[in-house]
């Protein structure tokens, strides 16, 4: 199939009405926000099947039946990890909060003192706080509000209706692209002019391996990272381990976030459950192992050296997305990040190659 020169004429004529064409999808996808996320967290569950399904196709299976085994699967894992984990999150959770005020009292006895003798800075002192008697009547104080927002909430039918109908559609969303999947990209890309058809199946199979190794790859590494901490932390004695664990893992998604992160506030949990400084070596050793294996081993088996967002560019693009489009650009954010990066690269190249960058 033909191709275009970066400098042929038709190709300049035909560049105004792609830039249009992209501007008012975006533009699209602004005003319809509001009604987007059952249908962003469809598409994003149909990607991450798509291969699976793909691969029994293969062996001969039928695709619709092949993706109801793979939504099978994808439910019993769900099934199985909130079996296993929910009980032990919320049990997690209590703890936390049983320890407010030992911080609390840490934070005022132990650590501010210590910061203003260090500094000499005219700091004043915290108020103590009676957690039995003042402190209670705030809580209860909360959780009226909260009961009375939580009655409004459930009284409402119309908006318990509409919740519940976008819970229902994701899956449905999802079925349906996981099954069409392939012929929906092969229709896309047939809709643009031929001669830019070959260039964009190269453009779009190599975005698909960057967004691919981010949305696969990353959530393995931050499961696995989650995982290492959480059992590390166990075997340390930490008792706020799996909370500790999964926050990091969480926060793996940002490099060296989910390290900061989970040193910072397992150090302070282990300090003040064991009260001494001892216990933070342990943990230390614990989240150095975690990043050694994510270095030497996680990040190269798992996601691979092509994703190439720089740290700075992942932030950026989480912010940005939060900024513009609330939670769905939250999850829209780096997927959108890895294909700007592949197409600006392409455009990079094609501007290294023409006369404006040559000077002919």
């Amino acid at each position: 199939m033909a191709t275009l020169e970066p400098g042929s004429p038709s190709l300049v004529r035909r560049w105004p009405l792609a830039l249009a064409a992209g501007a008012a999808l975006v533009l699209l996808l602004y005003l319809l926000e509001p009604i987007l996320l059952p249908f962003v967290l469809g598409a994003l569950l149909a990607y991450l099947g798509d291969p699976l399904v793909d691969r029994l196709e293969r062996r001969h299976v039928n695709r619709t039946l092949g993706v109801v085994i793979v939504f099978l699967g994808f439910a019993l894992l769900l099934a199985a990890a909130l079996g296993l984990l929910l009980p032990l999150l919320l049990h997690q959770l209590d703890l936390l909060v049983s320890k407010i005020p030992l911080v609390y009292d840490w934070a005022t006895q132990v650590a501010l003192p210590w910061v203003q003798g260090r500094l000499e800075l005219p700091l004043e002192r915290l108020p103590r706080l009676d957690w039995t008697g003042q402190l209670a009547d705030h809580w209860q104080s909360v959780g009226r509000v909260t009961a009375q927002t939580l009655k409004k909430l459930s009284g409402s039918s119309a908006s318990l209706l509409l919740w519940l109908a976008n819970l229902a559609l994701v899956p449905v969303v999802a079925f349906y692209l996981m099954r069409d999947w392939d012929h929906l990209v092969a229709r896309a890309l047939d809709m643009l002019p031929l001669v830019w058809q070959d260039q964009a199946a190269y453009m779009v199979a190599e975005a698909d391996e960057v967004v691919g190794a981010f949305l696969r790859g990353q959530f393995l590494v931050m499961c696995a990272l989650g995982a290492v901490y959480g059992i590390g932390l166990w075997l340390v004695g930490v008792q706020l381990a799996l909370l500790l664990g999964l926050l990091a893992g969480l926060a793996s998604i940002v490099p060296y976030l989910g390290f900061t992160v989970g040193v910072l506030a397992s150090c302070l949990a282990a300090y003040i459950q064991f009260g001494e400084w001892s216990a933070l070596l342990w943990v230390l050793l614990v989240f150095g192992v975690g990043q050694a294996l994510e270095s030497m081993v996680l990040t190269p088996v798992l996601v691979g050296d092509r994703i190439g967002l720089h740290p700075v560019a992942v932030i950026f693009a989480l912010m940005a997305g939060a900024q513009l489009a609330g939670f769905v650009g939250v999850v829209l954010a780096l997927p959108v990040g890895a294909v700007v990066m592949v197409f600006a690269r392409h455009a990079v190249t094609r501007y290294r190659a023409s006369d404006i960058y040559s000077g002919d």
